[in-house]
């Protein structure tokens, strides 16, 4: 068996990889970049090597870097996860060069399933179905016109090199083909060094499933059953399932088949995914084959049983796989989202920073990532250990189990952070249930459940994901996430309800004991006819927070046993509070049936309402700079600037871009606040720049002051 193994990434992947080998026994070596130098994925290692400095090509894409760890710390295998360098098949083929095992496709399969043209003629001279498209790819327009014409409008063009939709695009009409493709080709040229495209037939709302596979040296094929990926925005996957919602079991058989019928055409090796679009009509056709273990391999796991890691790591030593198709079986439903530090909001751009409070739920499977040192339990699939892959501060009290009783958890401080460096994933949850709706409704809990105070996430977008009408049904194509963020579901909270919401529960987190405290705001008279102290049924004071540029007045009204009635601008909350026991300032409750987790900070508080972030200030400690603050223009993530769009004296309407930060590998424009002149700017261009910093100054203009 394979002794010891550089693990060649990061984060949650890093820890799961690490996971399966400390249960078999195997060593292994994890490397960081200098943002990753306290990082989660270190523990348990046994030797950590510095790859680099924080940016991804000096440290997790330098192949020199990663080879010469995995030689100097006495390695005989080399794990690349996902991302980074996993489907890269000069580091595959360096890894070989310098006598170490690869884990996974060698470098030959990589690059033929790489190449999107080389792919689909493989995978139809196998017989496994393809759309109808050109034959070879090119950068020509004349010859793409001439093969769109003969194929049909409307057409995909699909650059042949790259991944994750990047490029692709839909062309309705013959007028439209020149512009795409010459957008596609010059995005082709410079990110992924290849300019040449394919074009298929476009399939319109197709579902997107595909076939996890595996082989071994020894001419043995298996599937492992399907999973469903058709929750996508901008072509990444949000949500993912096991097995596919509502698929005919013809579909189904026929969909195993053929990716079983290409791996073995391919005399493929290790772990594979095939996947496929089906159209209205449930036709499948092949997409592309991804030459790694994905993101969403835990819903497999969960319902088979199979550790998949496992699996790779034997097939790389030689072994033959350890069941025969006939042995494996599927169990129950699974399904997976996965948590990313971002605002739905600002068009889901990514938003790093620091956690000041992490929560996570119990009763679901929770693979988290971040940069300091972690604990916590969680259930996963039988056979391994699945626990929590989780990465984050221990800064709470262990205690804290208790901190919703009726479904257990845990929780952390010490400041998790999500650097801007980096994809902006932070966690996956994985429900497992004898059936699907049991899934669904346990996964929505969980979400529910889960808090990651002072982060933007996309937590409380899931959370109405999942109670979609046609997520529930199993009525989903590619397009569904992006209809729901045009047309939000009928009762969705809006950003002012939710303001309004977190208000009254930092109400309630100001209230005192029965016995009363004086520090607190809520001491004191009503009025000249009623002088009497707070008590449990008299109406009491007032109190002014601040969202943003808003001031809300909140009022206490009552106090009933463990709940009390709040008015924040006339509208009436009840509101549930309960101090978490060893961690001052942090509360949790429910706000109108809703679940809430809220922390008290220096300027104020941090609040999650049903998974949705709302900062507010106390208006005291505003006091006189809020108007001050309120012309600072900051950036709510650490990055690069990149882009100045202003000077000093320059008028600016509202909304227009001021600055652009790059980070997380997106261009990010900072946007004015409210129409104004430009009085100072602050950074320049390739300054680094922090959470909260301000670059631009606006004084209001004459005709707005």
């Amino acid at each position: 068996m394979i002794k010891r193994v550089l693990i060649a990434n990061r984060g949650e992947i890093a820890r799961r990889i690490a996971r399966t080998c400390r249960r078999l026994g195997v060593e292994y070596v994890a490397v960081h970049s200098d943002a990753d130098h306290r990082s989660a994925h270190l523990e348990g290692a046994v030797e950590r090597v510095r790859i680099g400095p924080a940016a991804a090509a000096e440290s997790y894409l330098d192949v020199t870097a990663l080879v010469d760890a995995a030689l100097r710390t006495g390695c005989d295998a080399v794990h690349p996860g996902y991302g980074f360098l996993s489907e890269h098949p000069g580091f595959a083929a360096a890894v070989a060069a310098a006598g170490l095992v690869w884990v996974g496709p060698d470098a030959e399969m990589i690059t033929a399933m790489g190449d999107k043209s080389t792919a689909r003629a493989l995978m139809a001279a196998a017989g496994v179905p393809v759309l109808p498209g050109s034959e070879t790819a090119t950068e020509s327009a004349e010859a793409i016109l001439a093969d769109a014409e003969r194929i049909g409008y409307p057409v995909m063009l699909k650059p042949v090199a790259g991944g994750g939709g990047k490029g692709m695009r839909v062309v309705r009409a013959a007028a439209e083909l020149p512009d795409a493709v010459a957008e596609a080709v010059r995005l082709g040229r410079g990110s992924f060094g290849d300019g040449r495209l394919l074009v298929e037939r476009y399939v319109e709302r197709p579902r997107h499933l595909e076939v996890q596979v595996f082989g071994d040296r020894h001419g043995n094929v298996v599937h492992l059953f399907e999973r469903e990926c058709s929750l996508q925005r901008r072509h990444q996957k949000v949500v993912e399932e096991a097995p596919a919602a509502n698929l005919p079991d013809a579909v189904r058989a026929e969909l195993l088949e053929a990716a079983v019928r290409g791996a073995r055409s391919l005399g493929y090796v290790n772990a594979g995914t095939f996947e496929f679009i089906v159209d209205p009509a449930d036709r499948c056709y092949f997409l592309e084959v991804n030459t790694r273990l994905q993101v969403e391999h835990p819903v497999t796991e969960e319902i088979t049983g199979v550790d998949l890691v496992e699996w790779q790591l034997r097939v790389a030593d030689g072994q033959p796989l350890p069941l025969a198709q006939d042995e494996i079986t599927a169990t129950g439903h699974a399904v997976e989202v996965r948590v990313y530090a971002e605002d739905p909001a600002e068009g889901f751009r990514p938003a790093p920073g620091r956690a000041a409070a992490v929560r996570w739920p119990a009763g679901v499977r929770v693979e988290a990532a971040f940069d300091d040192t972690a604990t916590g339990h969680g259930t996963g699939a039988a056979g391994f250990d699945a626990g929590f892959d989780t990465g984050l501060d221990a800064g709470f009290d262990a205690g804290l189990d208790s901190f919703e009783p009726e479904s257990g958890g845990s929780a952390f401080t010490g400041g998790a952070e999500v650097p801007a460096f980096y994809d902006p994933m932070v966690a996956k949850l994985i429900a497992h249930a004898p059936d699907r709706p049991a899934a669904l409704r346990r996964l929505a809990d969980a979400v529910r459940g889960t808090a990651l105070l002072g982060l933007t996430t996309n937590l409380g977008f899931l959370v109405e994901l999942l109670r979609a009408p046609a997520v529930v049904a199993g009525r989903m194509d590619t397009h569904l996430v992006d209809a729901l963020v045009a047309t939000p579901a009928e009762g969705s909270t809006t950003p002012a309800e939710r303001a309004e919401a977190a208000a009254a529960c930092a109400a309630a987190m100001q209230l005192p004991p029965l016995d009363g405290a004086p520090a607190s705001p809520w001491q004191g008279t009503v009025g000249p006819s009623d002088r009497r102290r707070l008590d449990p049924v008299a109406p009491f004071g007032r109190v002014e927070l601040r969202h943003g540029r808003r001031t809300l007045g909140v009022g206490l009204t009552a106090r009933r046993g463990a709940s009390v009635e709040v008015q924040v601008e006339g509208r009436p909350f009840t509101v549930a509070a309960t101090a978490v026991p060893g961690s001052p300032g942090l509360f949790r409750g429910t706000v109108d049936g809703l679940a809430w987790t809220g922390l008290r900070t220096a300027a104020g508080w941090e609040l999650g309402i049903d998974g949705h972030r709302v900062a507010l200030a106390d208006r005291s400690v505003a006091g006189a700079g809020a108007a001050a603050a309120d012309n600072a223009v900051k950036t709510p993530m650490p990055g690069t600037v990149v882009g100045l769009l202003c000077e000093v004296g320059d008028r600016v309407e509202e909304g227009a871009a001021l600055v652009v930060v790059e980070a997380m590998k997106m261009e990010n424009r900072i946007l004015a606040p409210f129409t104004g002149v430009v009085t100072a700017i602050t950074c320049a261009v390739r300054d680094l720049v922090a959470t909260e910093q301000v670059l631009v100054e606006l004084a209001p203009a004459d005709d707005d002051a």
